[in-house]
């Protein structure tokens, strides 16, 4: 298989990028399956609390690694605890619900998992600081996330054996990784930066974990500012999902290199809480200024770039949220049917 594999969802697709409002699994899900005919995705529904996070989530899905909630956040510990039974037990109850609205379904699903740099900046060791300061650490986080994924990716195929699985890593704290901007324990310092070659090494390893276990390469999200696109696209992964308000001219030459090398574009334009939305053509309007400026061909918009919200809708009251998701298929379509 070669180093990137991609998945198709067709023209003018939209999706979400995680989390949902409220706690109710099932309606989430609904609501999710309800407004995204070609991408739907398993919501993470954090307003439970402690496991329902999106690192709580995730540290549910380690193998040999266990965490539990302290008052400073999620610390590595020796044996599996009620932090972690409660966290699986909620990704139980949400794929329980995603199995449910999801029979007959073929077609793209996407899931989602913090991925490593993250991980280990947010994961405390023993003595309270970030397992991103320990390079051993390091790398049997991502050795044990690997092996998670591998399970619950496993486990997502079988309940819905018409769906081909696309990962989606979430990684906000990776530039702030790659620029030695995580603040240790006390505050006062920050970490070293990680090797750029170390980071992508992470991430590419991870990419072929997804590929052997769903035969696609996995999606990076990131809302923060900085987002590295080259450093992305040569680790392998299929599409870089990110805040189109947050995205600078510095990053143009980039992100074009990205989109000719077939990297998909998972372009975050639907404000993730409430407030007035413009059109759906205003909505995606910057997009195709972009292309313009990129030199690239306005056929290739609508296949090269999926419509999101800016960020997870966690914060969003659940009426917005539907209406968030729907308004982002819609300036999908757009997309699709008025590509000048």
């Amino acid at each position: 298989m070669s180093e990137k594999s991609n998945v198709s969802w067709g023209a003018g697709a939209a999706t979400g990028i995680g989390s949902m409002p409220g706690g109710d699994a099932r309606e989430a899900v609904k609501t999710v399956t309800g407004s995204l005919e070609a991408l739907p995705y398993l919501p993470e529904l954090p307003a439970r609390g402690p496991g329902a996070d999106m690192i709580g989530r995730t540290a549910g899905m380690l193998v040999d690694v266990f965490a539990r909630v302290e008052p400073s956040g999620w610390r590595i510990g020796d044996r599996p605890g009620r932090d972690t039974k409660r966290a699986r037990s909620w990704l139980g109850e949400d794929l329980d619900a995603l199995e449910e609205f999801t029979q007959g379904y073929e077609g793209a699903l996407k899931v989602s998992a913090v991925g490593p740099w993250t991980l280990a900046a947010a994961l405390e060791l023993r003595g309270g600081e970030a397992a991103l300061g320990d390079p051993g650490a390091c790398r049997d986080l991502t050795a044990s996330l690997a092996e998670g994924l591998r399970e619950h990716l496993a486990d997502v195929r079988r309940r819905v054996p018409g769906a081909t699985v696309v990962l989606q890593l979430d990684e906000p704290s990776l530039t702030a990784v790659l620029t030695g901007r995580v603040r240790t324990a006390s505050g006062y310092r920050t970490y070293r930066a990680v090797d750029r070659a170390v980071v992508e090494g992470a991430l590419r390893d991870l990419a072929a974990v997804a590929r052997e276990a769903t035969g696609a390469s996995p999606v990076v999200h990131s809302c923060a500012p900085g987002v590295p696109f080259a450093l992305l696209r040569r680790a392998g992964v299929q599409g870089v999902s990110f805040d189109f308000s947050l995205f600078t001219e510095r990053e143009e030459e980039a992100v074009g290199e990205a989109v000719e090398a077939g990297t998909k574009l998972f372009v975050g334009v639907v404000p993730g809480v409430d407030g007035p939305l413009s059109d759906p053509a205003g909505s995606v309007m910057g997009v195709r200024t972009l292309w313009r400026r990129l030199g690239l061909s306005p056929g290739t918009l609508a296949e090269s770039v999926v419509i999101t919200p800016a960020c997870g809708l966690a914060g969003a009251s659940p009426a917005y949220a539907r209406t968030a998701l729907a308004h982002c298929a819609r300036a999908a379509r757009s997309l699709a049917d008025n590509p000048e």
